[in-house]
Parts: structure tokens; sequence; C-alpha cells
């Protein structure tokens, strides 16, 4: 009889769910340091009403389901969810946004599917593609970077007033310039006329930066050290980040043609911005709603690159993290389909047919 595992995952221990999800949040540590260094307070606010929401909502739909809520709540996957989309928000989101957005993510993406192991797309990405959808302005209001406001950054109490009232962001007593910032992607997007030196070196957010924008790149280096430690403890394979990284570089090499003005950008410029570090290592390796095998996740790493290639240059997004990984959540059960793993003890088709 043959067997071969093609289902979601399942722990064996009690609790093992539970550790492999603080290992995600500890991962995170770097990327949250970083991100709170460029662009304030506004971060650890997203952080802190998103574990607030999600959490209520998922005790809520548990006690509708009359399920044991303390049990369910003690594998921290609502929070896991609720860190990851309240990162991917721009810092100093209103608060109702966020209660939207984790509405979504956890009643519609994950519990109305049956909770943790069921749901077949991120949760996550699906409350931040419908926040992106609804409310554009807000979605893409990010602050600019401390080190072009003089390393000044807003107070606690003018976040909160951000955040809860609606206030607009006042430092040293006068509003915040260039509060909604165009970020790296967006002006490499928007780019029209300029050769890629000229874009460089006339825009402070390039002309102060090392690699690839200012803020940015220290922001993905450091999602890419808490990718590196969740590898170095096997929370997940290589296969999937290091596809999708690679397809994503060597697309942009292909079409990067020395830095004219239709230039898409190098593909140091691609790695080093945006959502990428983030998404490679902390939103396609979740193990429910991606490809099973190790071929297929190279397949479901690949494509994801190329589409967030493809998002970001062609299309009237600036990134396409999000979209990239719920198209792809939807083929994976078509990519296990034809990634199956030879079963122990079993000769491939092509040997048995020779």
């Amino acid at each position: 009889m043959q067997f071969l595992k093609v289902t979601s995952p399942h722990t064996s221990k009690q609790g093992q769910a539970g550790n492999v999800m603080l290992s995600v949040i500890y991962a995170t540590i770097p990327g949250i340091i970083a991100l709170t260094y460029f662009f304030g307070v506004g971060v650890l606010i997203n952080l802190i009403l998103a574990s607030l929401f999600g959490l209520g909502f998922e005790a809520l739909i548990l006690y509708m389901r009359q399920r044991d809520i303390t049990f369910y709540l003690k594998d921290y996957s609502a929070l896991v969810t609720a860190f990851l989309l309240g990162l991917a928000l721009p810092a100093y989101t209103p608060w109702w946004l966020i209660a939207v957005g984790m509405f979504f993510s956890i009643v519609i993406a994950k519990q109305l599917y049956g909770g943790l192991g069921f749901n077949p797309f991120n949760p996550a990405m699906i409350g931040y593609v419908v926040l992106l959808i609804s409310f554009p302005l807000e979605m893409s209001s990010w602050i600019t970077p401390a080190p072009l406001n003089g390393g000044e950054l807003p107070s606690l109490s003018a976040a909160l007033g951000k955040v809860f009232l609606g206030h607009e962001l006042i430092m040293e007593g006068a509003l915040l310039d260039g509060y909604t910032s165009a970020t790296p992607l967006e002006l490499m997007r928007q780019n029209d006329g300029q050769l890629v030196n000229q874009l460089y070196s006339d825009n402070p957010l390039f002309s102060q930066a090392l690699f690839a924008g200012v803020g940015w790149e220290w922001v993905n280096i450091a999602f890419l050290a808490g990718g590196i430690y969740l590898m170095y403890k096997r929370v997940f394979t290589w296969h999937a980040p290091i596809s999708m990284l690679a397809a994503l570089g060597i697309l942009a090499a292909v079409f990067y043609d020395g830095g004219s003005s239709s230039s898409l950008g190098s593909p140091l410029f691609h790695w080093l911005t945006g959502a990428t570090m983030f998404g490679a290592f902390f939103i396609i390796t979740d193990p429910v709603s991606s490809a099973v095998s190790n071929r297929g996740r190279i397949v479901f790493g690949a494509l994801i690159g190329v589409l967030i290639f493809v998002i970001r240059s062609f299309s009237n997004y600036p990134d396409g993290v999000a979209f990239a990984v719920l198209l792809l959540n939807f083929a994976a059960p078509f990519i296990d389909y034809y990634t199956k793993p030879r079963t122990y003890g079993h000769k491939s088709k092509s040997k048995s047919k020779g």
C-alpha cells in the first residue's frame, strides 16, 4: 500500500505548533527594531492593536463554535497573523483599519474555513489585500524615514492622536513634512525621463542610502536575518524563499538595461526594497497554504518571484507580494498534484516504463 503525505502538516506533540509560532514571532524582532528605528513608534502601536483585535476575534469565534478558547489560543497562530499583518501595514495606521484587516484575516480567511490547518489562503495577506483594495490612500501613507527628517520622529502622544483621533502628525509644534513619502518602489515605477543614476542622486531617499532606499534596505536585511534564524531552527526549508529570491533576481537582471530611464531596477534593488525579504521568509513559508513537497515549494516560490516582478514593473501597484502569494495559494494544490514525491519503495513512472 502506498502512503503519500499531501495534506496540510500536523503536529505530533501537544504544544509543538505553539513553539513553532513563537519562533516565528521571535524572528520578527530584528525587523520590528529596524521598522521602529526608521518609522517610529507607530509600528509598535500597529502590532499591539493587531494582536488585541486578532486574539479578540479568535476568542469570539471559538466561543461561537463552542471550542476550548484557552487551548486554541495557546497555538499562537492568531498572534502570528496579527504580527504579520501589523508589520505589513504603514506605521500610524488608523485603529479601525487594523480592526477591519484583522476581522478578515481571522474570521473570514481562517475560522470560516475551520481554523488552523484548513485555511487555503494566507490569512494575513487576505486582510492586507482587502485593505489595500478598499482603502488605497491609507495603505500608501508611509512616513518619511527618520534620517530624512533629521532623525526626528513623532512622539507617542502624537502617534496615538493620529491612530485613534485622526490628527495630523505633529513634531516639535509643526506638522510633520512629507508624511506620505513615496517608497523606493513607487519612485522607480513612476520615474519618467531620468536615468537611474540621476534618480538616485536627485532624491534623498536614494542618495543617502547604500543600496536601495533609506530605511527599506535595512528593514529587508533585518527580516533576512530573521529568516536565516528560522531556517537554522528548521521551521521551514530553503526551497520556497530561495527560489522566490532567485526568480525575482533573475528577472530583474534580465530586464535591467544598465540604468536608462525605462529601467525596472537592479536585482539588488528588488531584493532590498518593499516587502521582499518579509514575504520570502515570513509569508510564503506558511506550511498550510503553500506547496507541500520540496519540488513543489521550489515551483511555488519561483512563480511567486515571477509574479512579484511582473506586478511591480507593469501594474498599478508598486509592490506585489500579497497578490502573488494569494494567487499561488490558489494554485498550491495543483502544484502539489504534479510534484508528488516518489513513494518510498516504489520506482518512478519513467523508470518502471523503461
